[in-house]
């Protein structure tokens, strides 16, 4: 298994999700909805739009950061 989605409730009513790793290491946290349902949306959403999405680096920096 390639990680975990974890749904919880974000203290004001609302909804989020993390994309956690087998180690327990949080790799992505969703935005905050408004309902259950549209937090799996979201999840649905990622799930469908980046199984192999490449990298983007518009950072300006090296490989390394610098």
């Amino acid at each position: 298994m390639a990680g975990r989605f974890v749904i919880s409730e974000d203290g004001q009513g609302g909804y989020r999700f993390a994309l956690v790793a087998n180690n327990g290491q949080t790799l992505a946290v969703g935005e905050g909805y408004p309902n259950k349902v549209a937090c799996v949306n979201g999840i649905e959403t990622v799930r469908r739009n980046a199984p192999e999405a490449p990298i983007d680096d518009q950072s300006g920096k090296g490989p390394q950061g610098n």
